[in-house]
């Protein structure tokens, strides 16, 4: 099944609003993830709009289907994943009570949850609560219930 530019982007055949290639995007270093705001939408597409980010894809469930079934953009998409994990893992400066990573959080687990599965969001779940547990708990509450949420667990 063929999709559109929201499915190529993950396959690795396309490019993002601001013409950059996924492996552009992976290859960002933890400074320019955490000051570029345009790309999270295009490695985690949702279904609905973003409001941080105008302009933004939107995830038809066409493009979804596609995703699902093209292991490239599977491919993709677990690299973006871990790529997330990783910067997560490695920094801290989003461990505060309120940061805008904080819906990065909820948007990955969100995207990787309807495309990837439910157990690899869970992992990625397990992985930002256990680093919020391990600097003593500053994420607020709201955000770790939209996180939550996002895995259908409320």
């Amino acid at each position: 099944m063929s999709g559109g530019r929201i499915h190529a982007f993950p396959a690795g055949t396309g490019r993002d609003g601001s013409g950059r290639t996924l492996a552009q995007v992976l290859a960002f270093d933890d400074a320019r993830i955490e000051g570029v705001h345009d790309f999270i939408q295009w490695c985690f597409p949702l279904p609905e709009a973003s409001r941080a980010v105008p302009g933004a894809p939107v995830l038809s469930a066409r493009e979804a289907e596609a995703i699902r079934a093209d292991p490239a953009a599977l491919a993709g998409l677990r690299a973006a994943l871990a790529r997330m994990r990783r910067f997560y893992d490695e920094t801290e400066f989003w461990l505060r009570a309120h940061d805008h990573n904080h819906l990065r959080i909820s948007r990955i687990l969100s995207a990787v949850r309807a495309l990837l599965g439910p157990a690899e969001a869970e992992a990625f779940l397990a992985l930002v609560t256990a680093r919020n547990a391990e600097r003593g708990a500053p994420v607020n509450a709201d955000s770790l219930r939209y996180w939550r949420d996002a895995l259908g667990r409320g």
